[in-house]
């Protein structure tokens, strides 16, 4: 490996995340926090499960963004070219279109990604924090981080707040607790971002859709082509997909699907209103 490798943006946006999260786990074990009160107490099993969270929702931010979240390969391989014939003998209400940077013909929802400068399936959005893409693979990961990673910051807002002592003189108090001050605002700030983020990526995979396509349903082909979202199937089918895989299929088999009901449903409405 290159030396200059190691100063490339993913490299310095992970130890940073890394050398923070440490950081802040070591403030809030040095100041007199309620897990200084546990472990003079005796009883480790809460500071030991803090630690474990901790490790686990880093563990989960570098497999997000260390993984593959579904770039489109530009030389497809066998399973791929299978998958493409399966979708050419549907119906096509929209014709796929090449990319223009890689060149390769996009599946629906994928989207070029300039920062990657790969096409991504499912495209959702491209993540500065994990300096990679969100997509089809690492997306259901991305969600439980946000889940754990929130759950972490509460706990460590709370502990942070449990060393803040307010009665000592302003003077010592800066000195003693200043630093778990600033962290217990940090840490505010972060679980902040990390609430908005898990509720809107939660709002989104109810009702299946992506980042991308909720900001920029105006500049997409085959989402101006129909009133509502042409993937949503519920709430309960659109949970299962998206953390299961179930129920299977291509979004170009789930698009012919909906455009035959929805030809159907048409075709049936006339009738009815030369009835009346």
């Amino acid at each position: 490996m290159a030396p200059w490798a190691l100063l490339s943006p993913g490299v310095l946006v992970r130890t940073g995340h890394t050398v923070l999260t440490w950081g802040i786990t070591l403030v809030l074990f040095l100041h007199d926090t309620a897990l200084r009160q546990w472990e003079e107490q005796g009883e480790l099993l809460l500071p030991l499960t803090f630690l474990l969270l901790v490790l686990g929702s880093l563990l989960l931010y570098l497999a997000v963004s260390l993984m593959d979240p579904g770039y489109v390969n530009v030389q497809p391989q066998a399973q791929e070219e299978a998958k493409e014939e399966q979708t050419a003998m549907v119906p096509q209400a929209i014709p796929l279109r090449r990319c223009r940077h890689c060149l390769v013909l996009q599946p629906l929802r994928a989207r070029h990604c300039r920062e990657c400068r790969r096409c991504v399936r499912r495209y959702d959005h491209h993540c500065p924090w994990m300096e990679n893409c969100v997509g089809e693979r690492n997306h259901p990961l991305f969600v439980a981080y946000l889940a754990l990673q929130l759950a972490v910051l509460l706990w460590g807002l709370y502990l942070a707040w449990s060393g803040l002592h307010f009665f000592q003189p302003w003077g010592l108090w800066l000195r003693s607790s200043g630093l778990l001050c600033a962290t217990f605002l940090l840490l505010s700030l972060f679980s902040l971002v990390a609430g908005l983020l898990l509720a809107s990526h939660l709002y989104l995979v109810a009702s299946n859709t992506t980042t991308w396509e909720f900001l920029s349903s105006h500049r997409i082909a085959y989402l101006r082509q129909r009133p509502g979202n042409p993937f949503d199937r519920g709430l309960t089918r659109n949970l299962a997909h998206f953390f299961c895989g179930w129920p299977s299929g291509s979004w170009e088999t789930l698009w012919a699907e909906g455009e035959e009901d929805g030809e159907e449903g048409s075709s049936q409405a006339v009738p009815q209103g030369r009835a009346e």
